[in-house]
């Protein structure tokens, strides 16, 4: 069986299984980014959802008490619409040195802190400092 080789309705020759390997590596290199991306937007969501709740119910039984929540999901609520920019950014980057290293048949290379585990170190830290604003007073 002939394959074609010109024209518009020419057949690319089969890949080897390197490059194979490659492109799966790319693709599965943009899932992940994607759900990074996808995380983030969602912490980022979350912090301007919880500000407006709390700012609705400040609104809606303005008390001390109500006032010290709303402060302190401002507080919180900005730490996550930030963790989702830096952690959008973190992962451009990282998504882009890997593409670069792989493309150059480098090796790729493990950083020793992942983005999940730096991620959820900072959510930890964040629960804990806002969780410090509410029992403070």
């Amino acid at each position: 069986m002939n394959q074609q080789t010109e024209g518009p309705d020419a057949v690319a020759p089969p890949l080897d299984g390197t490059s194979m390997a490659k492109l799966r590596t790319q693709l599965s290199l943009d899932r992940t980014t994607l759900a990074w991306i996808r995380t983030a937007l969602t912490m980022a969501t979350f912090g301007f959802g919880l500000v407006a709740f709390f700012r609705t119910l400040q609104e809606r039984s303005p008390t001390a008490q109500t006032e010290h929540l709303h402060e302190g999901a401002i507080i919180f609520g900005t730490a996550l619409v930030i963790l989702g920019i830096v952690a959008t950014v973190l992962a451009g980057i990282t998504h882009w040195l890997t593409l670069r290293r792989l493309r150059r048949g480098q090796e790729v290379l493990l950083p020793p802190w992942s983005l999940s585990i730096t991620v959820a170190v900072l959510l930890a830290v964040i629960g804990l400092v806002s969780l410090w604003h509410l029992l403070e007073r």
